[in-house]
């Protein structure tokens, strides 16, 4: 087999050949190319489907739990959404050029700041195969060539999904070079992509915290990541009691795997009926472990250990807790949360701009479902992920999250005394 270091050289070489063509790309080519990656996706929906067949057989066989299987698994309503999400990033405005300020200064020097794109950037991910698409289309239309590593339980799929792009993205006029997957499950490949420096601008880890952890320790590029998505929505004293059953049972089990999953519940003491809120959660399927307070007035239900309240369950599964009013929850959630997503339900809205102003994370939502942390749901097309850091970009990551800038300087023969 090759050795890891010379793929990744190899590959992240011929990736920065195409950036530097990509970069020269105008707008409407661009798009296009990216709108023909999209009807060739919808055309080899049959090999995808076979491909995905594939691994579904191969994870179920490796005992992978449920939630992690329906993040793997593909139909023909996920492919055709898919599909979608590529078509929407072509007709999403191109970042790139953009002017994000400009200043004359005293001397007549006219000092412009544009949108440039990062460059190569290497993204690794497991089980979405969604995330091949959703990456190119992201990275070619915000002018960067992307390096893809998927998770070997994706690996068929992946590999039809890639075949297609390609295929489009050549069709328009681009170099194949743009999008490249790494053609071999080997580990090492994923510690030879994190000492690429020089070779890759930008490394985005999209999986388990197992995954994400280990990039953001060895990693010698830079990194754009989270490590958990524990989410939390506090149902407050005035919440609409309609309002907050529905949002809380969609908030954990429209999709229990995705990382904007509600899992942990807080409820006001003084709202009028915190036990219905954990009977529709556990009427919809989902095991909730409540504090003592909540399990001794609900009966049958587990306490909570205190490791539950840091967790990212991704399955049909909850905590929840009595707090007293906005001010113990916030604190919870400062305690316990991951800078991820947050919501309050409450009709009071002194009380919802208090939580919103309080809660350190990148997206807070006030009456509605934490399973909007979505770049889709935001009209941004799709997403490279949920950023939770402070730094360049912060929330769901599209097309200006793929970019920098530079300053741009026009002077007219000014020297500096």
């Amino acid at each position: 087999m090759t050795d890891p270091a010379a793929l990744i050289a190899d590959m992240t070489v011929r990736a920065r050949h195409a950036a530097q063509q990509l970069a020269a790309t105008p707008t409407r080519v661009k798009a296009q190319a990216v709108s023909n990656a999209a009807e060739a996706i919808r055309a080899a929906t049959g090999a995808i489907l076979a491909a995905n067949e594939r691994d579904v057989a191969q994870a179920q066989e490796a005992g992978l739990s449920g939630a992690m299987i329906d993040r793997l698994q593909l139909n023909p309503a996920r492919i055709d959404a898919m599909a979608s999400g590529v078509e929407a990033v072509a007709a999403l405005a191109d970042p790139v050029g953009a002017t994000m300020d400009e200043r004359t200064r005293p001397n007549g020097l006219v000092l412009t700041r544009v949108r440039v794109p990062i460059g190569v950037i290497g993204i690794v991910y497991e089980s979405r195969p969604n995330v091949t698409a959703d990456a190119a289309a992201l990275c070619v239309m915000a002018g960067n060539a992307v390096i893809l590593r998927g998770g070997s339980e994706a690996s068929e799929s992946n590999r039809a999904i890639h075949a297609a792009l390609v295929a489009g993205l050549a069709a328009g006029g681009l170099p194949a070079d743009v999008v490249q997957l790494v053609p071999t499950a080997d580990r090492a490949v994923v510690g030879a992509m994190l000492k690429a420096e020089g070779g890759i601008d930008l490394l985005v880890p999209r999986g388990g915290k197992g995954l994400v952890a280990r990039v953001q320790a060895e990693a010698r590029v830079p990194v754009l990541a989270h490590l958990d998505g524990i989410n939390h929505i506090y149902v407050d004293r005035s919440a609409d009691p309609e309002m907050a059953r529905e949002i809380v049972v969609n908030a954990k089990m429209r999709r229990t795997g995705v990382c904007g999953a509600m899992e942990t519940l807080l409820i006001d003491r003084a709202y009028p009926d915190a036990p219905a809120l954990v009977t529709a959660l556990r009427d919809a399927g989902c095991e909730v472990r409540g504090d003592p307070g909540l399990s001794a007035a609900i009966p049958g239900l587990p306490v909570a250990s205190d490791e539950d309240w840091d967790t990212e369950y991704l399955d049909a599964i909850a905590s929840a807790a009595l707090v007293d009013g906005v001010e113990e929850a916030i604190a919870h959630i400062a305690r316990h949360g991951s800078h991820h997503t947050d919501a309050i339900v409450a009709a009071d809205s002194a009380v919802a701009e208090r939580f919103i102003s309080s809660v350190d994370s990148a997206i807070v939502l006030w009456n509605a479902s934490t399973q909007f942390a979505d770049g889709g749901e935001f009209g941004l097309g799709a997403e490279i992920g949920i950023a939770t850091g402070r730094l360049h970009a912060r929330g769901p990551v599209a097309l200006e999250g793929l970019t920098t800038y530079k300053w741009v300087g026009r002077g007219t023969g000014q020297v500096r005394a």
